[in-house]
């Protein structure tokens, strides 16, 4: 077969799919190779996540230069066997004679032919691993040979051109294109939202086109049926499309290929149920071992399945969705095994924020370190599947999100916390307790008076009925009772509550506890807002005192507590001292809470104030 020539009108490429866009570097990238080339062989590995479109971009490639090559040839090489299958072919087109040969043979002739002829392309599409074709490669010397693989490393030798998800404009370009092709009068708003949800990844959002064509579906209704029915839209194929090109499928044949890594499922699994980006691995040690994990996780990324990146990791947000979406007949994709994920989780983000306080600036990293997956955890699951930790995980940050003045969304994790512990643990319980008083406070916050007073009157009298009058829980729901009287303007009620309140904390937990010195400063806000600036300007002094002992001179509860001194100094018309004190304790806000926190708002609000007065 050595001495045939290419047999015109022998070849073999998928057909060009009927829409195209993009991917003008990567096309680029090819041409340069090739080109630069110089008559030796050219071997080139596409390589990306599986539905990124590599096959589209090989077959597009061979397209454009047909008339460059004198054959080529495309193979499936998902296999060793599938490969020799696609080399036996070759040798059946060029020499049909050579088709009762046996397949050893044939396989033969189809590698020799290669090896001692030019200006081919051969297509090894698919490619499960480097060595499946490090023979093929070792023994031909001339010609283009361009792999698609979702194995990312192993390609040693040959050149590689890395794909990624389309840009935002053409993936809706490509949407557009396809949908308006059968529906040329569709109403595509909401397009680019669509896109967006689906990550941009080219098979995706064909899968979603071809449904909007054939159904007349919009781009809002496609994200509504995806939000309610996700596993039969993972799965969905359009009439006389190809099943096996789903993105369900996909990953499925994926995560086959990573069956002698079976943490690798497991981490994937966990991995789905956090924020897309950004993950720190720190938080996934407790679901496999540390030798195991990295394993896992290095098999993930040779696969592009994930995306590795100093201590943190990054994964597709579609395939988090498929992968945190039950499927009984999927192995990967057990109901039970997703749900253990999901609740794993919640306990690996709740521990990360072991009973920290979320007003001490030093603990702010790890809150916000947590947020944004945590987050991403509470909006893909429901109030029902709440456990203890997710309880946890919602208070601590309903506490710190409202420290940071995200009030609206510290309600909603608030009720969900109180509604969850009640669930779980009953209404007298001490977490459930904690929740109702946390979210009185939010509420008072929110200026929200109607609410919050209700709320904590009936929070107290269960506290001093299940707890005691002296428990330093009864305690502080008293005192917040007592602001919430203030602020709503009943100083008749809320002054003698302060101060039996603040005689019980120093007898309790004595003078220099933390909720003693607030309390005290409670009460002296109370004395200034009914005009007794004789007793409250005293109490505002020691206290600030102990509290720059005791706390520190930076504590946020230090920096409120000089404020007040402040404004009850610029109330008794002492600019001298007001001013002084709102500046140093600006200058000590913004360089530990940062400019834009609430409480350096309210400071520089007041000294404004101040110096126009």
């Amino acid at each position: 077969m050595e001495s045939l020539p290419a047999v015109p009108g022998v070849g073999r490429v998928p057909a060009e799919p009927g829409v195209f866009v993009g991917r003008t570097h990567e096309l680029a990238r090819l041409e340069s190779v090739v080109a630069g080339s110089g008559g030796r062989a050219v071997v080139v590995a596409v390589h990306g996540l599986g539905g990124v479109g590599k096959s589209t971009l090989a077959a597009r490639f061979a397209e454009l230069h047909t008339d460059r090559f004198s054959l080529a040839w495309w193979a499936t090489a998902d296999s060793p066997a599938a490969i020799e299958t696609g080399l036996g072919e070759l040798a059946a087109a060029l020499a049909p004679e050579t088709a009762v040969l046996p397949s050893e043979q044939r396989v033969e002739l189809g590698v020799r032919w290669l090896a001692t002829h030019e200006d081919w392309l051969l297509v090894l599409d698919n490619v499960t691993s480097p060595q499946d074709v490090a023979d093929l490669l070792s023994r031909v010397r001339t010609g283009t040979v361009v792999i698609t693989s979702r194995q990312r490393s192993g390609w040693r030798t040959v050149e590689t051109v890395p794909l990624d998800v389309l840009t935002a404009n053409e993936a809706v370009q490509l949407l557009t294109r396809i949908v308006r092709s059968e529906w040329p009068d569709a109403d595509l708003a909401g397009a680019d939202r669509l896109c967006r949800e689906l990550g941009w990844l080219p098979l995706a959002v064909e899968q979603a086109a071809t449904y909007l064509a054939q159904t007349r579906t919009s781009p809002a209704g496609y994200l509504d049926l995806l939000a309610r029915f996700p596993a039969r839209m993972f799965t969905a194929t359009a009439e006389g499309g190809d099943a096996q090109r789903t993105m369900a499928r996909v990953w499925h044949v994926t995560l086959d290929r990573l069956a002698d890594t079976p943490a690798a499922g497991q981490v994937l699994r966990q991995l789905a149920w956090f924020a897309p980006d950004g993950i720190p691995r720190d938080l996934l040690t407790g679901e496999v071992g540390e030798p195991e994990l990295s394993e896992a996780l290095g098999r993930l990324a040779a696969y592009s399945m994930v995306t590795l990146t100093g201590n943190t990791v990054a994964v597709h947000r579609l395939v988090q969705a498929v992968t945190r979406t039950p499927d009984p007949t999927d192995p990967h994709r057990q109901p039970a095994d997703i749900a253990t994920a999901r609740d794993n989780t919640a306990t690996f983000l709740s521990t990360a924020l072991p009973d920290l306080d979320p007003d001490t600036p030093a603990n702010w990293p790890a809150y916000r370190m947590v947020l944004p997956h945590a987050r991403a955890l509470l909006e893909h699951t429901t109030p029902d599947t709440d456990t203890i930790q997710t309880s946890h995980l919602l208070n601590e940050l309903g506490l710190y999100v409202e420290g940071q003045g995200d009030v609206g969304t510290a309600i909603g994790y608030l009720i969900r916390a109180r509604d969850s512990y009640q669930r779980l643990y009953g209404p007298d319980h001490r977490a459930t307790l904690a929740s109702r008083n946390n979210l009185a406070s939010t509420y008072e916050s929110a200026g929200d008076l109607g609410r919050a007073i209700p709320l904590y009157e009936a929070t107290l009298a269960d506290y001093e009925r299940v707890l005691g009058p002296d428990h330093p829980n009864t305690l502080s729901s008293r005192n917040n009772l007592a602001a919430a009287y203030q602020a709503a303007g009943d100083l008749g009620r809320a002054i003698p509550l302060f101060e039996a309140t603040l005689a019980d904390y120093e007898r309790v937990l004595g003078p220099d506890h933390p909720d003693t010195l607030s309390s005290r400063n409670n009460l002296a806000y109370a004395y200034q807002a009914m005009g007794d600036l004789g007793r409250a300007i005293p109490l505002y002094e020691a206290n600030l005192a102990d509290s720059e002992r005791v706390l520190g001179p930076d504590h946020p509860d230090t920096l409120s507590s000089r404020n007040n001194l402040a404004y009850a100094y610029q109330a008794m018309g002492d600019l001298g001292r007001a001013i002084p004190l709102y500046e140093a304790n600006l200058a000590d806000s913004e360089r530990v809470l940062g400019p834009d926190h609430p409480t350096t708002r309210i400071i520089r609000s007041n000294l404004d104030s101040a110096r126009s007065s």
